[in-house]
């Protein structure tokens, strides 16, 4: 496996992978499918920002991808400039096989290199798995959030996780 910068061409198979998540979890909080136009409205602005786009391939596929971007409002409150809010996707044939944290690790090596302080998770209270990863890897809860969200006709928890990353903000 290996781990490389996504391309224009990865965005099909970027775009599968975060749709597979839609129908049946809580993993995004939406019920409607993404556009492949979406994604690559999404991808012009992670390259414009500077914001990693990460993939993960293995035997030649796409098989996980994680990106990080703004904190509270794509920019708008600079005191948050140091902080930035992640997120990986993994093709569930492949949960288990380190993929995700290749990725989250790859990307937290991104963050301290663009002087990155903190970095967020933002996930589902009910995703026991995704706390744990995410706890694996050194992020912490720091808050929860009742009943935030809805999907599937119930009400959904946010849980906040954070990493620091670093201690020097310039």
């Amino acid at each position: 496996m290996i781990v490389r910068d996504a391309t224009q061409g990865d965005l099909p198979r970027i775009r599968d992978l975060y749709n597979a998540l839609v129908g049946s979890t809580t993993g995004a909080w939406t019920e409607t499918p993404e556009t492949l136009q979406e994604r690559e409205r999404w991808f012009a602005g992670q390259q414009h920002a500077h914001f990693p786009v990460l993939v993960a391939e293995h035997q030649g596929d796409v098989v996980g991808y994680a990106a990080y971007g703004s904190f509270r409002g794509e920019g708008r409150w600079p005191g948050y400039r140091y902080t930035v809010e992640h997120s990986v996707h993994v093709d569930e044939s492949m949960w288990g096989r380190g993929v995700g944290r290749a990725l989250v690790d790859e990307l937290v090596e991104r963050a301290i290199a663009s002087s990155i302080h903190v970095m967020v998770a933002a996930v589902d209270g009910a995703n026991e798995a995704s706390i744990a990863f995410h706890q694996r890897l050194g992020f912490e809860i720091v808050g929860r959030m009742p009943e935030t969200g809805i999907k599937f006709g119930r009400w959904l928890d946010l849980v906040l996780m954070q990493r620091i990353l670093g201690e020097d903000p310039h």
